[in-house]
């Protein structure tokens, strides 16, 4: 006998088949809502639509909108004008003054000075060849297929290179003291060798800050509060004018070492920061899961955690960079020639002081295009680790 009953052994209702033609009909048909904008039109009039959608779509868009397209109106011709259109390109400055726009005629003539400085001038040549190598360098450094251990090698060749250039006084170069060197090579080399000294001993600063030894966290506290609770401008004075008191007699530094030395504690103060900022934002089980894995301080630190951190601030890393390249012109207060500096030299001249604001645009053109070139490198940077993270 059955356990079930006749009732509970009656098949289960199912839900109506709708017709073949009714599906059919349902392709064939797509409802509006779900078209396309292309669809309805809107490829030819697309920028418009954007306008329209963005600019456009609020009364206060629109009084914004007509605003801004009122103030280009009133500085875009006229600094087109002056910048390109009306400007003096060569000549003497008796044709500048001539001229309704902006006369670039002075940074023809005096393209020297503001490169290169003091630098003798029949030997030009070599702080240009010294700069071309340290940017083609530079260039190369940052190609992800050059990352291999040559590189290396090369750029001890370089830097010895350079040093034969600026330098001389081998191979039948005349030798030049480093206190005739000025403008970009300056620039470039201060601004490089402090970032590339700094960010190692930042490292180790960030460490240090969240060591568990007392002395060494105290002490790695005390210089980065020290730091960064000054300006740069003090650092430098006290490198050019204090540190030499408490040399012995007879004992000198050269002021370039000197404001590099300055420049590489700074920097060091403000990346270790960053760092630290990096290391924190790393989660605990990264560390419980090194350490269960039998991983040594260092080992984890160097294989582990450190590779995230600076991963994660990269934008800040760069930031400081930039803000390093930049804080170059201070060390004119110890008596050095950066690119800045020389260029403020060249507006000295009586004949063409008039046209200083063209030497400025020029040496502020300079140093964006080196900042920006920095900032675009990061971002390939940041994308690249996001996507080997991703895998």
């Amino acid at each position: 006998m059955s356990k079930h009953s006749p009732a509970d052994q009656a098949p289960i209702p199912t839900a109506p088949v709708p017709p073949a033609h009714w599906a059919a009909s349902y392709e064939e048909e797509p409802s509006q809502a779900s078209t396309p904008p292309q669809a309805n039109g809107m490829t030819a009039l697309k920028p418009f639509g954007w306008a329209k959608d963005n600019l456009f779509n609020t009364p206060l868009n629109t009084a914004l909108t007509v605003a801004c397209l009122v103030l280009l109106w009133l500085v875009v011709p006229p600094m087109a004008n002056w910048l390109l259109l009306n400007a003096s390109w060569s000549g003497s400055s008796e044709a500048c003054r001539e001229a309704a726009g902006a006369c670039w005629s002075v940074i023809v003539v005096k393209h020297r000075l503001i490169f290169f400085g003091t630098y003798p001038y029949d030997e030009q040549w070599r702080p240009f060849l010294a700069c071309a190598l340290f940017v083609a360098m530079l260039g190369a450094s940052g190609v992800r297929a050059f990352w291999r251990p040559w590189l290396a090698g090369a750029w001890a060749l370089t830097l010895v290179g350079m040093g034969v250039l600026m330098w001389g006084g081998v191979a039948g170069l005349t030798y030049v003291p480093n206190d005739r060197w000025g403008g970009l090579p300056i620039t470039l080399m201060l601004s490089v060798f402090s970032i590339a000294l700094a960010f190692p001993l930042s490292i180790l600063l960030a460490l240090g800050r969240q060591s568990s030894l007392p002395a060494i966290r105290t002490f790695c506290v005390g210089f980065i509060e020290a730091m960064r609770g000054v300006p740069l401008v003090s650092v430098l004075f006290m490198a050019s004018v204090m540190f030499p008191l408490f040399l012995p007699e007879g004992v000198t530094v050269d002021k370039l070492l000197r404001a590099l030395a300055g420049m590489t504690l700074f920097t060091a103060a403000y990346l270790a920061e960053a760092v630290r900022g990096g290391l924190q934002a790393i989660p605990k089980g990264q560390y419980e899961a090194a350490d269960a894995l039998g991983l040594g301080y260092w080992q984890k630190t160097m294989l582990i955690v450190l590779p995230q951190a600076l991963r994660i601030v990269i934008p800040p890393i760069v930031n400081q960079f930039i803000s390093a390249f930049k804080d170059t012109s201070l060390v004119t207060i110890v008596g050095l020639y950066d690119l800045l500096t020389a260029a403020t030299v060249a507006t000295t001249d009586p004949e063409w002081r008039p046209y200083f604001a063209e030497v400025y645009v020029f040496a502020g053109l300079m140093f964006w295009i080196f900042c920006f070139s920095m900032s675009r490198y990061s971002q390939w940077l940041e994308r690249l680790a996001n996507r080997y993270t991703r895998r």
